[in-house]
C-alpha cells in the first residue's frame, strides 16, 4: 500500500510546491482542502498544513479539524499553518509591526530536533503575524531578527511548526528539512516520478481518442439512434516558452498528427524578432506540421486603448487570446466540421495559483490570493474549463519539473531552458497610467513617504525617492499594489544594498519594492526625484511598444555578449512613465527597469547580483542608444517576495 503525506491546503502561494518537493524525496503526497475531517487522513503517514494569504485572527480563515492534531504520524506547520497549530494548542499569535518578507537569517537553537541541522542558514519568509508565547509542551528550536519561533516542536513528539518556507529554493537547506520530515514519516522510497510522462501521454490519447469508440454505439433507450457526438481534436496555443511547447509536444506524441492543431498569435507585444524565432524553432524540433500563426496585433492594441489597471490589462489580453483562437477554429470548422476542438495550453501550477487557484467542489471558493490573473486563467477558460473544453498536461507541475519532462521528450536542449516570457508579452512590462488615477501620489505624500523612508535605512549618506507609481507585490502570500522606493545614492555593495531594500520594505506597510538607479549625475548634489512623464494617459501602444522593444533587445543582446544572460534565470526589461523631476515639463522621457532574476520554479526569486561596473555600462549603451526615449535605468534589486517577478 503506498504511503501518502498529505498536503493541507490553507491557500498557500506554495501549496502545490510543497507536494512537488515532497515527490522529490520519493515519497507520494496528495494536496487536499485543509478542512478535510481527520478521520479522512487515516491512510496518512505524516500530514502537512500550508501556509496561507489570511491572519489566524480573520473569522473567515482557514481552520482545520481540531483532531488532525492528536493524528499519531509527523506533523509540520508552515506559516500559517504553524501559527493556526500555536493558536489552536493554546500559544498566542500577535500581529507585528514588523514583516518579514524573503530572506532571513535562521538560528537553531537545539541541535538534536529531528528537523532542522544545527547552526545558521538563511531561509525564505513571507508574514507579519507571529507567535509570541508557546502552547504548554511546546518548545522553540529556531529564531530569527523578528520572529522569537521561528521554528517550534511538541516536546517528545514529531510535531513541528516553522514560520519560513522550507519548500522553496532560496531557503538553504530546505530540501534537507523536507528530507527529514519525509524520513521521520518513513516514506521515502515509496514512489517513483519516471512514469509522469507515459502516464500523462496515456491520459491525452484516452480522453481524445474516446469518442472515436464511443462514435457507432447505440443509445439504451433508442436501438436504433446514433450518438451523434463528434470526434475530438486539440487546438493548441502556442507561444514559443518552454511551458506551451512541452505541452505541444505531449500532445502530439499522444494523438495522430490530423489530431492536432497548433496556433502562434503575435499579438503585437512581443520581443524584436519574436516570432519568426518561434516559427524556426517550432520546426527545427519537428513540430511545424499543424502550426498556423496569426498577426492580432491591431486587435490587442484596439482592446487595450486607454486602459492602465494592470489586472484589467491582463484580463483583456486573456479575453483577446480567446478570441482569436475562437475565430481560428471558426475557420477549421468551416473547412471540416469532423471534429470537436478542445483547447490546449501549457498552463503550469504557477499560473493557477498566483490567479487565485483553482475553485472547490461548488465551482466557487479559491482560497489563495489573486497575485495578478494569468491570461490562461481569465474567467473566458474557466467556463471552458467547467464545460471539458480544455485540455492542459501540466497543470500540476513546476517550471523546472517542466524542463525535465521536455528532456525527457528530446526537445532541444537550448528550446527546454529558454528564459521564460510571459503570455501577455510586453504588455505588462509596460507600466501605465492615467493622471485621474487614484493610486498617484501627491508632492507632499511623496515627501511623506520618502521622510519615512529615509528613517528606515542606517546609511545617513544614501538618498531615496518614492515616485507616484505602484507595482504588483506578493506579500504574506496576498496581493499588494504598492510604491516602490528608487535608491538614487547608494554604497556600491550588493550586501549592502539587499539589506537596506529588505529593511525598507518589511518596514513600511506601502512599499513592496526597491530599485538603484544606475545614471550617476553629479552634477545633481541631491536628487529631487521623480514625476509622471508628461503628456498622460500612459497606456500600451506601439509608439511605447517599439521603445520598450528596442530597450530589451539592446539590454538582453549585451547581457548575451558578456556571457552573463545564460546564468540568469529569467531578464524582464520594463518601462515606466516616470522622469527625473528636475527635467523640463516638456519632457517625455521614460525611465528602463531591468529586473534580471535567480529561480528554479517562479515561485520565489532573488535578484540576479551582476557585476555593478557591467549594470553600469548597460545603463550607458542604453542612455545613449535611447537618448531621445529614456532618462534613466533602474535595477531592481527586490526578491519575490515581496515583489513579483514581473511588474504588473
Amino acid at each position: 500500500e503506498m504511503k501518502t503525506i498529505y498536503v493541507l491546503d490553507c491557500g498557500g502561494q506554495y501549496c502545490h510546491l510543497l507536494a512537488s518537493r515532497i515527490r522529490r524525496h520519493e515519497a507520494f503526497s496528495a494536496v487536499v482542502p485543509c478542512e478535510i475531517s481527520a478521520e479522512d487522513l487515516s491512510d496518512a503517514c505524516g500530514v502537512i498544513i500550508s501556509g496561507g494569504p489570511q491572519s489566524v485572527f480573520e473569522e473567515s480563515s482557514p481552520r482545520v479539524d481540531s483532531k488532525i492534531w492528536s493524528l499519531p504520524v509527523p506533523l509540520l506547520g508552515i506559516c500559517y499553518g504553524c501559527q493556526m497549530m500555536c493558536q489552536d494548542l493554546g500559544g498566542i499569535v500577535k500581529n507585528s509591526d514588523h514583516g518579514e518578507y524573503g530572506a532571513a537569517e535562521l538560528h537553531c537553537t537545539v541541535e538534536t530536533n529531528g528537523l532542522i541541522p544545527s547552526g545558521k542558514r538563511v531561509v525564505w519568509m513571507s508574514h507579519r503575524d507571529i507567535v509570541t508565547r508557546l502552547p504548554d509542551g511546546m518548545e522553540t528550536i529556531a529564531t530569527t531578527e523578528h520572529s522569537p519561533h521561528a521554528a517550534v516542536k511538541l516536546i517528545g513528539k514529531p510535531v513541528f511548526g516553522v514560520q519560513f518556507h522550507p519548500e522553496v529554493r532560496h531557503t538553504s537547506d530546505g530540501e534537507k528539512i523536507l528530507g527529514n520530515f519525509v524520513d521521520l514519516c518513513q516514506a521515502r522510497g515509496s514512489w517513483r516520478p519516471e512514469n509522469f510522462l507515459q502516464v500523462q501521454i496515456k491520459n491525452i490519447a484516452t480522453r481524445v481518442l474516446e469518442s472515436d469508440t464511443d462514435e457507432n454505439k447505440e443509445q439504451p433507450s433508442k436501438k436504433k439512434a446514433k450518438l451523434t457526438r463528434k470526434k475530438k481534436a486539440v487546438f493548441m496555443l502556442v507561444s514559443g516558452g518552454v511551458d506551451s511547447t512541452v505541452a505541444f509536444a505531449m500532445i502530439a506524441k499522444a494523438l495522430p498528427a490530423e489530431r492536432v492543431r497548433g496556433l502562434y498569435v503575435d499579438t503585437g507585444m512581443m520581443r524584436l524578432d519574436e516570432s519568426r524565432t518561434v516559427r524556426e524553432s517550432l520546426e527545427q524540433a519537428g513540430l511545424g506540421a499543424g502550426l498556423s500563426c496569426v498577426d492580432a496585433s491591431e486587435r490587442f492594441l484596439t482592446a487595450l486603448d486607454g486602459v492602465t489597471a494592470p489586472e484589467v490589462k491582463r484580463r483583456i489580453i486573456g479575453r483577446e487570446f480567446i478570441n482569436v483562437q475562437r475565430d481560428e477554429c471558426a475557420k477549421l470548422l468551416h473547412e471540416n466540421d469532423e471534429y470537436e476542438w478542445l483547447l490546449g495550453q501549457g498552463t503550469i501550477y504557477p499560473d493557477t495559483i498566483e490567479s487565485g487557484g483553482k475553485r472547490d467542489s461548488s465551482g466557487s471558493n479559491r482560497k489563495a490570493d489573486v497575485i495578478k490573473t494569468h491570461h490562461n486563467r481569465v474567467a473566458e477558460i474557466d467556463a471552458l474549463l467547467e464545460q471539458g473544453l480544455v485540455l492542459e498536461p501540466l497543470s500540476e507541475l513546476y517550471k523546472d519539473e517542466v524542463r525535465a519532462v521536455g528532456e525527457q521528450l528530446g526537445l532541444p536542449h537550448k528550446m527546454v531552458w529558454r528564459q521564460p516570457f510571459p503570455g501577455p508579452g510586453l504588455g505588462v512590462r509596460l507600466l501605465c497610467c492615467d493622471a485621474e488615477d487614484n493610486h498617484l501620489l501627491t508632492v507632499n505624500s511623496m515627501a511623506t513617504l520618502r521622510d519615512q523612508a529615509v528613517a528606515l535605512l542606517s546609511q545617513p549618506e544614501w538618498q531615496v525617492h518614492v515616485p507616484p507609481l505602484k507595482s504588483v507585490g506578493c506579500q504574506g502570500d496576498a496581493r499588494t499594489y504598492r510604491h516602490f522606493a528608487v535608491l538614487t545614492k547608494y554604497r556600491q555593495d550588493w550586501d549592502e544594498i539587499a539589506t537596506a531594500a529588505t529593511r525598507l520594505v518589511n518596514g513600511h506597510d506601502d512599499l513592496n519594492r526597491v530599485v538603484i538607479s544606475l545614471k550617476t549625475n553629479d552634477s545633481i548634489e541631491v536628487h529631487q526625484g521623480f514625476s509622471l512623464t508628461d503628456s498622460p494617459p500612459h497606456t500600451v501602444t506601439k509608439s511605447r511598444l517599439d521603445i520598450l522593444r528596442r530597450a530589451d533587445h539592446i539590454a538582453t543582446t549585451f547581457l548575451a555578449d558578456n556571457g552573463h544572460l545564460n546564468n540568469i534565470w529569467q531578464c524582464p526589461v520594463v518601462m515606466a512613465p516616470l522622469k527625473p523631476t528636475h527635467l523640463t515639463s516638456a519632457s517625455n522621457k521614460e525611465v528602463i527597469i531591468l529586473r534580471p532574476v535567480d529561480s528554479t520554479e517562479a515561485m520565489t526569486a532573488a535578484f540576479s547580483r551582476l557585476p555593478i561596473p557591467i549594470l553600469h555600462e548597460l545603463a550607458a549603451r542604453l542612455l545613449e542608444h535611447l537618448s531621445d526615449h529614456v532618462a534613466d535605468v533602474f535595477y531592481d534589486v527586490t526578491n519575490k517576495p515581496p515583489g513579483t517577478i514581473e511588474w504588473e
